[in-house]
């Protein structure tokens, strides 16, 4: 089967639950969406744990929404999945002209630059930030805007200024810091809530400049925490101990050890 008999399958597919299946007939874009950008993350989950299988998979789920949600737009006349496809190519031919031009770029870096000069053209952006999805995530969000602002050339010149920012922005927040811990379930302090906003802000920005995505990697290490929690817990378990009893010394030991197991 050729790539476009497979594509021609999915979509007749679609349709056929579209018609026949009680949940997919009353879906809208609206109760998709929240699928779709669940799916998005788990393409990312198995992309960073190297899983191809689990990766193949999960693409196809993806495929599955666009497939869908262009669906969804086809019975109301308002586009097609043919219509999506060809202007992703004609976007992408447009704004690679170093690849379909006679331009050159000697970098990633330029290719970027040339991208957004592109993009900007386009669409014709009023005002810097322009379109930048209010629904992303709140680290991608801090990137993205981040990006826009480079875009205009407000921007740090080298990622020293960045670290430096961020040391700065560290140090105002703890000037701020109670001398007590404060009480559990209570309203933050507005003025460490701020602080603390901006050191996360100024980390993503050193992500940024280290070829980092702040999202991806926040989720790996909390997978990496919550794994070494797993192990330390067998750990103890495995000398008889019940690891969420014990006092800290011990619970911080046995994670530890866990720790060093994975090298």
């Amino acid at each position: 089967m050729s790539l476009a008999d497979a594509l021609v399958e999915l979509q007749e597919l679609t349709e056929r639950l579209r018609r026949e299946c009680p949940w997919d007939r009353e879906q809208t874009e609206r109760t998709i969406v929240p699928h779709t950008v669940e799916e998005a993350y788990e393409v990312a989950d198995a992309a960073l744990a190297r899983d191809d299988e689990k990766l193949l998979d999960e693409i196809g789920d993806l495929l599955f929404q666009w497939v869908f949600l262009s669906l969804l737009l086809q019975e109301s006349a308002r586009g097609d999945l043919e219509t999506a496809i060809r202007r992703v190519t004609a976007k992408l031919i447009a704004r690679h002209p170093h690849v379909f031009g006679g331009e050159a770029a000697a970098s990633a870096g330029a290719v970027r630059r040339r991208w957004e000069q592109i993009k900007r053209e386009d669409e014709g952006r009023e005002g810097i930030f322009h379109d930048v999805p209010e629904g992303l995530p709140a680290l991608l969000y801090a990137r993205k805007v981040q990006l826009r602002a480079k875009a205009v050339g407000f921007e740090y010149p080298d990622l020293a200024g960045a670290v430096a920012d961020f040391e700065d922005e560290l140090r105002e927040l703890r000037e701020e810091l109670p001398a007590r811990d404060p009480p559990s379930d209570t309203a933050p302090d507005q003025r460490i809530a701020a602080e603390l906003g901006d050191v996360l802000f100024a980390l993503v920005n050193v992500a940024r400049w280290l070829n980092v995505d702040p999202e991806l990697e926040l989720r790996a290490a909390s997978k990496r925490f919550r794994g070494r929690v797993d192990r330390a817990a067998d750990l103890a378990d495995a000398q008889g101990k019940d690891w969420t009893a014990l006092p800290l010394s011990e619970q911080d030991a046995f994670y530890d050890e866990a720790k060093e197991r994975e090298t």
